[in-house]
């Protein structure tokens, strides 16, 4: 059986100029990265803001596990199908982080004939958007460390310095570091510390502004500390927010590219989904509705993180609608929050697979709840037993779910063509109406409740003494009408990994708070997460290389 890559390098891709071509677009619209990559240009939304939008179609997913679920693979094979059927459709998806790619994932550009390429381009460096991302980051905490060694006239309290520096790797090592040590003239000795890249404010702020003055007036907002009377202390006060725009110039230029099939995909912005808001940019999905009458993207992990960050602060920033929603389901994954061990997933169980459906049955809940049409997609794998699809659809139908099976990782487009008539039907049947989880007014501790209760079925949530001082000061601060980003494990609906299916009579633990004022929502880390994570005990860098010719292996 070929591998990811395999597949990935014997498609024959078209010249992006055709991809341009084929959606209208002008020579001016767009600047080529190389033979099979663009960028668009960030005043394309103005150019064509007369035109209709296409119908926007979401990919969430049941609670992930180490068997993979697939969501990029539908997203994909989703977008070529409905192309297939003859609907002009453009994919949007997120930018893979280094450090997943290095870490456990091994690849994030979809799997199989669903693929989005150049698969290596993609997963690696890309067009540098998340190295402009570090850098605008990192000379914030620069600028932030000089102030403080120049006299800082700004009163920085070096206690209360907020803002962390960040790369694009999962390094355990940095989470907690000290800068300025070695005399006077090194700095001022402080405690710090490292994020992920896509953990950063930054990336948030990159995928929830609308335009580049946008960008820079989010980003006049970040609040990078206090000073020693608690005030806050945003960027626009250190003068810089002109300098991280700069930075940021060509990153807030979506990307294009195509798939193993030739479908345009627009890949921009990738945040991650149980520490941000996990979804691409808003400038990507407006723009690929514009170009599109259909647009297929995808929110990172399950519904209870990823979905329902997108509902309720991407389309509340984006000011845009959601026509119907895919989630995504593997008998795989069933039967593993049935109870079932990786090791024993390639036996027909149908017991396990049965009692792993609560966990579909919860996240279908919430999408209902959310007024949204959708379509449960069982995404196959080769080994699951005929059996096994039969018992997922009996059970669908017995509840009056519309179900479809999604073979696009082994067919491509062609796998998914029923996937994609019901989801076309659902999209066009005028019964979507967002119903939000919570409104702007509520306090912050009411939004918190409401996620933890309507969301993850918990009975209730669990502040510490720390979280609850931080809620009063946040609110008395005048950011309480804010979103509340809920920082969780993708593993469970609650905030211990280990609690798979639906668990119940649990209560969410609520650790700490943090402002991201600039994104426009608040953080609020429950359970044990973190925001720069550990590499696995056998890294998927351990399987790459680069041969002599130049081509690269084991990177799925």
């Amino acid at each position: 059986m070929l591998t990811d890559i395999e597949i990935g390098q014997s498609a024959k891709l078209k010249p992006i100029q055709q991809i341009a071509d084929d959606l209208g677009l002008q020579q001016e619209d767009w600047e080529p990265y190389g033979h099979t990559k663009a960028k668009l240009s960030d005043q394309i939304q103005s150019k064509l803001a007369d035109r209709p939008d296409g119908k926007i179609i979401l990919v969430t997913s049941i609670n992930p596990t180490p068997a993979g679920e697939g969501k990029s693979t539908v997203t994909v094979g989703l977008g070529q199908a409905l192309n297939k059927i003859n609907k002009k459709t453009v994919i949007a998806l997120r930018e893979p982080s280094l450090g997943p790619v290095m870490g456990i994932k091994g690849g994030a550009a979809g799997g199989g004939y669903s693929q989005v390429l150049p698969m290596e381009d993609i997963n690696l460096h890309f067009t540098g958007d998340l190295h402009a991302i570090t850098t605008a980051n990192n000379l914030l905490s620069a600028i932030i460390d000089n102030h403080l060694h120049r006299g800082n006239a700004l009163n920085i309290d070096p206690r209360r310095v907020e803002w962390k520096r960040v790369m694009d790797m999962n390094d355990r090592a940095l989470r907690q570091i000290v800068v300025g040590l070695g005399g006077a003239t090194q700095g001022v000795p402080r405690e710090d510390g490292f994020n992920i890249s896509v953990a950063s404010e930054i990336m948030a702020i990159l995928c929830l502004a609308n335009d580049i003055e946008d960008l820079k007036k989010r980003l006049s907002e970040i609040v990078v500390g206090y000073t020693y009377d608690e005030t806050p202390v945003r960027v626009k006060d250190l003068e810089v927010e002109g300098a991280l725009t700069l930075v940021l110039k060509d990153a807030i230029k979506p990307n294009l590219v195509q798939t193993i099939e030739n479908t345009p995909a627009i890949i921009h912005g990738g945040p991650f989904a149980n520490i941000a808001h996990g979804c691409n940019s808003i400038i990507a999905t407006k723009t690929a509705a514009k170009l599109g009458e259909y647009v297929v993207t995808e929110a990172g992990f399950g519904a209870d993180l990823g979905a329902e960050k997108f509902l309720d602060i991407k389309s509340r920033a984006g000011q845009f609608d959601t026509d119907a929603v895919v989630i995504v389901a593997t008998v795989r994954a069933l039967k593993m929050h049935g109870g079932l061990a990786k090791d024993a997933l390639t036996d027909e169980n149908l017991d396990a697979l049965e009692a792993g459906m609560a966990n579909l049955e919860k996240h279908i809940e919430t999408i209902e709840s959310f007024g949204l049409p959708y379509v449960v997609a069982i995404n196959k794998f080769p080994t699951d037993t005929d059996a096994e699809v039969a018992f997922i659809k009996s059970w669908c139908e017995a509840r009056e779910v519309d179900v479809a099976l999604a073979d696009v990782w082994a067919k491509g487009g062609e796998g998914g063509i029923e996937l994609a008539e019901k989801i076309v039907e659902k999209a066009n049947s005028a019964t979507s109406q967002l119903k939000h989880v919570y409104e702007l007014e509520e306090d912050l501790e009411t939004k918190i409740r409401k996620v933890a209760q309507n969301v993850y079925g918990a009975d209730d949530i669990e502040l510490s003494s720390e979280a609850k001082k931080q809620i009063a000061f946040y609110e008395a601060q005048g950011w309480g009408n804010l979103p509340v980003c809920m920082a969780k494990t993708q593993y469970s609906l609650s905030d211990n990994p280990s609690l798979v299916g639906r668990p119940k009579g649990f209560t969410v633990n609520v650790r700490e708070l943090r402002p991201s004022i600039g994104a426009g929502f608040i953080v609020v880390l429950t359970g044990n997460m973190m925001t720069m994570p550990g590499l696995p005990e056998k890294p998927a860098a351990l399987n790459m290389d680069v041969l002599e010719d130049g081509k690269i292996t084991g990177l799925f």
